[in-house]
């Protein structure tokens, strides 16, 4: 699969970057989910330095992924108890 060269603005500054052209949407989703947030973070924290303002906002993303991260990890126990009752029953069955 040929690669996608596109440009995103975070923070006032410009990063090229190749991708693959499935993950193009994903990526401009989440740039203007990163603005929105230094947006806010700038608004109600009067920070003005780009740099504070994306450490705050990694230190947010990185917390949610760790809270989701911990829940796939506890669904996905389940799911899988769930997966090898319905297969030994099936395999009585046949």
């Amino acid at each position: 699969m040929s690669k996608l060269s596109i440009k995103i603005n975070i923070a006032g500054r410009i990063y090229p970057m190749k991708i693959e052209r499935s993950a193009e949407e994903g990526i401009r989703k989440s740039v203007k989910t990163i603005e929105e947030r230094l947006k806010f973070y700038q608004q109600n924290y009067a920070i003005k330095d780009k740099q504070d303002l994306l450490a705050m906002c990694l230190i947010e993303f990185a917390a949610k992924y760790e809270t989701v991260k911990d829940k796939k990890v506890l669904e996905d126990d389940g799911m899988e108890d769930q997966l090898k009752m319905l297969d030994t029953l099936l395999a009585k069955n046949i």
